[in-house]
């Protein structure tokens, strides 16, 4: 009588967050304001080893972090289009929208502050705009760092799209590094302790 070989005991599924970083794709977008989110996805994805991968609607990479799994994404979509590529990452990851993070530039903070948020307005920020209408609501953390809002009267776009200065560019490593920090935190202990950890 054959005896039937022992069940492999079902491992665990491990919690996965999805960390969208907006900017826009190409080089010439590539050092510019505008793309922090971007800029703090990679230094995440340089941190732990691992390369971002073209894909449907967007590049991205992951790796493990206290029992939890970081899906980082930049979408391909171009910043006011953001919300098709991160609907789509959703619904195929199966993550819900409460384990998700957009990091995003903001004019209304001074350069170098950082602000994490469990939900909020768009403030005027197409990516967070779209992402909104396609999502359906606003109901989702994002990790806000501030780029100042040094431009004359109307010329808002060519600031954000233009790129950093010197002495800017030298405090960014920094920048992306606490951001980082944050991002990590917002998995690993959630959005609240986070919040009161790092909105000081």
């Amino acid at each position: 009588m054959f005896r039937r070989a022992p069940e492999e005991a079902p491992q665990p599924d491990l919690m996965k967050y999805l960390i969208v970083g907006l900017g826009n794709i190409g080089p010439e977008y590539e050092n510019t304001r505008h793309n922090i989110g971007f800029a703090v996805v990679d230094h995440l994805a340089r941190e732990a080893g691992v390369s971002f991968k073209d894909d449907n609607l967007g590049s991205t990479a992951q790796f493990r972090h206290k029992g939890r799994i970081f899906v980082l994404l930049k979408p391909s979509t171009f910043m006011n289009r953001s919300g098709k590529s991160v609907r789509y990452w959703l619904q195929k990851l199966k993550i819900e929208k409460v384990n998700m993070l957009v990091v995003l530039d903001d004019l209304n903070l001074p350069f170098g502050t950082i602000r994490l948020r469990g939900k909020g307005s768009d403030g005027g920020h197409n990516g967070l705009k779209d992402i909104d209408q396609l999502t359906g609501g606003n109901d989702y953390a994002r990790l806000r760092l501030g780029i100042g809002s040094e431009f004359p009267r109307g010329r808002q776009v060519d600031y954000v799209l233009s790129e950093w200065s010197a002495e800017e560019s030298g405090k960014l490593p920094e920048l992306c590094q606490r951001a980082g920090e944050i991002v990590k935190s917002f998995g690993a202990i959630g959005l609240q302790q986070t919040m009161n950890l790092y909105n000081g």
